[in-house]
C-alpha cells in the first residue's frame, strides 16, 4: 500500500470511529475533542485529526468555539425535520438508482442482523440497538451503486440517529420505549428480507420510506406529547405516497 492509500485509510479509520462514538452518545453533546488526546489515541500527528474534525464539523456533527475548541453539537428533533424529511424522500430511491440485486452474502448478512434484532427482544441494548441499526443502513446503501445518493443519505442518516437514543435516555419509559423501537426495527427487517427474497428493490425502497418517516413521527411525539398530531401531518404525505 502507497503512503497516499495509507494516509487515506487512516484517515476513514479515524473518521469513522469518531462518528461512531458520537452517534453512540460516547462523545455526548457538549464533549470537548481536543486534538492532542486524539492524536495521542491514534498514534499519528495532529495534521490528520484535524482534518477528520473539519469534516465532522462540516457534517454538523462538531463546531467549533472561540476559546473553548471543537465541541460536540447538540440536537433535537424540532432542528431535524427538514433533514428527516429529505431522507424520507432518498430512502425510496434506493431500489430505482443504479439497483444492485443482492447476492447470496449480502442476503445472508441482512438474515444475520435480524437474528441479531430478533436476540435483543429478550435481552434489549440501546447501543446494541443503536450499532445494528447502523449496520443495517450500511448494507441497504450496498443495494445501489449511484454513489451521490449514497454519500447524502448517509450524511443525512448520521445526523439524525443519535437523536433517538437521546430522546429515549431521558424518559421514564426508557425500556418500553426501547422495545417498541425493536418490534417497530425488527418489522422493518423482515418485511425487507422478503422483499430482497423476491428480488423486488423497489418494495425495499418503499419500505425503507416508511420506517423513516414513522421514525421521525414517534420522536416527535415523545418530545411533543401534546403537538403529536403536527408530527404526523409533517410527514404523511410521504408516508400515503410510499404506501
Amino acid at each position: 500500500m502507497s503512503n497516499g492509500s495509507e494516509a487515506r485509510a487512516r484517515f476513514e479509520r479515524i473518521y469513522r470511529t469518531l462518528r461512531r462514538r458520537i452517534c453512540l452518545l460516547d462523545y455526548p453533546p457538549g464533549r470537548r475533542l481536543r486534538e492532542e488526546d486524539l492524536a495521542e489515541e491514534f498514534k499519528t500527528s495532529r495534521t490528520p485529526i484535524r482534518r477528520v474534525l473539519a469534516r465532522l464539523e462540516d457534517e454538523g456533527l462538531l463546531r467549533s468555539v472561540h476559546g473553548v475548541g471543537t465541541i460536540v453539537t447538540d440536537i433535537h428533533i424540532d432542528d431535524l425535520q427538514q433533514v428527516y424529511q429529505l431522507r424520507v424522500e432518498l430512502a425510496e430511491l434506493v431500489g430505482k438508482l443504479s439497483p444492485v440485486p443482492p447476492d447470496r452474502r449480502t442476503l445472508e448478512e441482512f438474515r444475520q442482523l435480524m437474528a441479531r434484532g430478533e436476540a435483543l427482544v429478550a435481552r434489549p441494548d440501546a447501543r446494541e440497538f443503536a450499532r445494528l441499526n447502523m449496520e443495517f443502513f450500511h448494507l441497504l446503501m450496498e443495494l445501489t451503486a449511484n454513489e451521490p445518493l449514497r454519500e447524502i443519505s448517509e450524511r443525512l442518516y448520521y445526523q439524525t440517529t443519535r437523536n433517538w437514543l437521546k430522546t429515549a435516555s431521558r424518559l421514564a419509559q426508557y425500556r418500553e420505549m426501547l422495545m417498541n423501537e425493536i418490534r417497530f426495527f425488527l418489522r422493518e427487517m423482515a418485511d425487507t428480507v422478503a422483499a430482497i427474497e423476491i428480488g423486488d428493490l423497489k418494495v425495499v425502497g418503499h419500505i425503507r420510506r416508511s420506517h423513516v418517516a414513522m421514525s421521525f413521527a414517534r420522536l416527535y411525539a415523545e418530545a411533543h406529547p401534546a403537538r403529536q398530531e403536527e408530527g404526523e401531518r409533517s410527514l404523511r404525505p410521504a408516508v400515503s405516497r410510499s404506501s
